[in-house]
């Protein structure tokens, strides 16, 4: 970078609230910071070939196509945990450093998960419409005590291991499955590590609590799905995609599944509010298959969809906001931290 000037900082996919956030908190920094409420890929020719750091979020996807047009672009700070948007080994080979949020929200998801599975044992969406209504029915409501229950954990991560301490705490058998499985943890925490398989035939309710990644994409396909006990909840707060979604709507719409709520859905960049899907020519018709079957899940009768809320709190958000802008220092004063 010149030394010369400030390095410039480019914060995308920022809402108002972002902005004011970022803006009291850098400005004794010495570099010159943009902000912009579009994605990555809608920045303006001129910005990206200017543009040395790049701050976005989830719904940018930095690819080599867009990292071409960003010649000076040495870090991405990333203000979520997750990687996928970005080609971080593509980053790499560039000598982009890539830093995330490693930690900033595990107990805030972690709760968001138990509003969805408390609500969804209890019909409670279901309920308060009936009485905006007007309503006071009971009939279709009978719902399902956690107690007692088994739940299945999909990842023991530091997300996880919050929910698997609810669900102790409610008197829940746990059970877990991890690639990385830490024998010491579910002693002192009374959860139990098992196969996939087993975990899924066995749960009453299951969580999804895993990255997205080849290994992951569809980790939860018709063969999985179809293990559940048909009385069984399927809650994902993760990522969309590692639940197959014509899969999942297939085993609600036979029975095979008593409900889901969802905090992702696969495909839901297609159909997020700032993207118009019909009139966009890089939409395929791939993006049109997983669109429809996304808005099957939100208005199925069944599932409880919220909009990639579950880190979405006051206190989430600060600690995002702090992480990132010391990614940022830390980079600029020649010591990367949180490095991808």
């Amino acid at each position: 970078m010149n030394e010369d000037r400030k390095p410039r900082v480019v914060c995308v996919e920022t809402k108002l609230w972002e902005r004011d956030s970022l803006e009291s908190r850098h400005q004794h920094d010495a570099w010159d910071a943009r902000f912009y409420e579009t994605t990555a890929e809608e920045l303006p020719a001129s910005e990206k070939s200017s543009l040395e750091v790049l701050s976005c979020f989830i719904r940018s996807r930095v690819t080599a196509a867009f990292l071409d047009e960003c010649p000076n672009l040495r870090l991405i700070a990333t203000r979520s945990t997750g990687v996928d948007h970005l080609d971080v080994a593509e980053c790499k080979s560039r000598g982009i450093v890539v830093c995330n949020v490693p930690q900033y929200g595990e107990n805030t998801v972690a709760e968001h998960t138990f509003a969805l599975i408390l609500a969804l044992a209890r019909n409670i969406h279901e309920a308060v419409d009936r009485v905006k209504r007007g309503g006071l029915s009971l009939e279709g409501l009978l719902g399902f005590d956690l107690y007692g229950k088994t739940l299945g954990v999909v990842g023991a991560g530091r997300i996880g291991l919050h929910v698997i301490r609810i669900g102790r705490a409610m008197n829940m058998r746990v059970l877990a499955y991890d690639v990385r499985p830490q024998p010491l943890l579910a002693e002192v925490l009374g959860f139990e590590y098992v196969e996939l398989e087993k975990l899924l035939r066995e749960s009453d309710v299951v969580t999804v609590h895993a990255p997205l990644m080849p290994a992951t994409h569809h980790l939860l396909d018709a063969q999985k799905l179809g293990l559940m006990k048909p009385s069984a909840i399927l809650v994902n707060t993760s990522r969309g995609a590692i639940v197959d979604s014509k899969a999942l709507l297939a085993a609600l719409n036979e029975g095979k599944l008593a409900g889901a709520a969802l905090d992702v859905l696969e495909g839901e960049e297609v159909i997020s509010e700032d993207k118009v899907l019909l009139h966009d020519e890089s939409t395929s018709l791939d993006d049109l298959r997983l669109a429809v079957e996304a808005y099957q899940l939100m208005h199925h009768p069944r599932v409880i969809v919220t909009p990639h809320i579950a880190f979405y709190s006051r206190e989430a958000l600060s600690r995002i906001m702090e992480v990132t802008l010391s990614n940022i220092r830390a980079f600029l004063a020649g010591q990367p931290q949180n490095v991808v």
